[in-house]
């Protein structure tokens, strides 16, 4: 720079030039983006969609038995990057398996989009336990692996659904350990300088957002980029983000994505009366497979808010069986064609629509009692 200073500026202008020239537009935003005024680390990028995904597997499946009908309603699903779900279940082969994600998209120039699910709760009562301190310590050593295999490449991560959401399920003991241990993982994974980290923080119909903001304070939100909303839930998009705005000005301005990938039709929310002569009641969600939803939003960074909205992203998997519904967790060819079915681009609820739709249905059709 000493130099530059003592050339005649006719000369430093063309050098300048070639140096701008020289350095890629990315390279200048940071991609752990973890200051609220960082540009948005997600535009201009383009997600990895993993052609050996099962909803592309059975388009391909349909299309060559010329079920075109319903090859076309998959491709609704198969079309669109879809994030990749790495857990306990990611084995034998672990860092084989995590790089067989990572590379191919690196050779395509795209970004994938991981969805960790390792410390999860599979049980609810005051005396879970949720694996002791054993399973704490592999969990923060498996946070310690992911973090070996990814390195510096360029990924996007969706720290695990339903983590916090779900502290109450586990025995009152256990509770500050399942915090120490998702904080590990948030400080291992957000040292990964290629990297950006969305936290699980719920959704619009689930806890407050000042109880939200209080437990991603204490898992590290600072550290990251910011969290994410609505990953197993339903609840429209624009619910979301008028509850992230909440969560957002209680976590000093934190920015966060929304999961679209099932909520194109809302929730199904109804009320149970307690006492109608006193006009009591509570709000019942269907939690489990609810009847008659549609794809949500598809992917994008141009959002309805992009001052805090980096992105709506289908972060959790369309077309998957739940676990509630006493099959295991995998592809379910009739739950991806309904979703399909009624797959819509709205971002709340048109008026005149009863549980997203216009047309009058029995109730027992969205698993309402």
């Amino acid at each position: 720079m000493g130099t530059l200073r003592t050339m005649p500026l006719k000369h430093v202008l063309p050098l300048l030039l070639i140096v701008a020239a020289a350095i890629p537009a990315s390279a200048a935003a940071d991609a752990r983006g973890v200051g609220p005024d960082q540009p948005n680390p997600l535009a201009g990028l383009t997600f990895y969609n993993d052609p050996q995904s099962p909803s592309m597997q059975q388009w391909r499946s349909l299309t060559r038995s010329g079920q075109s009908d319903k090859a076309d309603l998959i491709w609704k699903i198969a079309r669109e990057p879809k994030a990749l779900w790495l857990g306990r279940f990611t084995r034998p082969n672990f860092a084989v398996k995590v790089r067989r994600l990572i590379d191919p998209a690196k050779a395509n120039g795209e970004v994938p989009i991981f969805t960790v699910l390792r410390a999860q709760a599979t049980g609810c009562s005051p005396t879970y336990q949720g694996g002791g301190p054993a399973e704490d310590r592999r969990t923060m050593d498996w946070y310690d692996d992911l973090a070996r295999v990814i390195g510096d490449d360029r990924v996007v991560i969706a720290f695990e659904p339903d983590s916090l959401g779900t502290i109450d399920c586990l025995a009152p003991s256990r509770r500050d350990d399942r915090l120490r241990v998702l904080g590990h993982g948030v400080d291992v994974l957000s040292k990964l300088p290629n990297a950006t980290i969305y936290i699980e923080a719920g959704a619009s119909d689930w806890e407050s957002a000042e109880r939200t903001a209080k437990l991603l304070r204490a898992v590290g939100i600072a550290k990251v980029r910011g969290f994410m909303l609505n990953v197993t839930h339903y609840d429209w998009t624009a619910a979301n983000v008028q509850h992230g705005l909440q969560i957002s000005r209680l976590t000093g301005g934190k920015h966060f994505v929304i999961n679209t990938a099932e909520n194109g039709r809302g929730p199904v929310h109804y009320k149970k009366w307690i006492d109608r002569s006193k006009h009591l009641w509570r709000r019942i969600t269907v939690w489990c497979n609810p009847g008659l939803r549609g794809l949500g939003p598809a992917p994008t960074t141009a959002t309805s808010h992009p001052a805090k909205v980096d992105a709506y992203l289908w972060i959790n998997r369309p077309g998957y069986a739940q676990s509630c519904q006493g099959r295991p967790i995998a592809w379910f060819i009739p739950r991806a064609l309904t979703l399909a079915r009624f797959a819509t681009d709205w971002e709340k609820a048109p008026p005149g629509t009863e549980f997203g739709h216009f047309k009058d249905y029995p109730l027992s059709a969205f698993n309402i009692p």
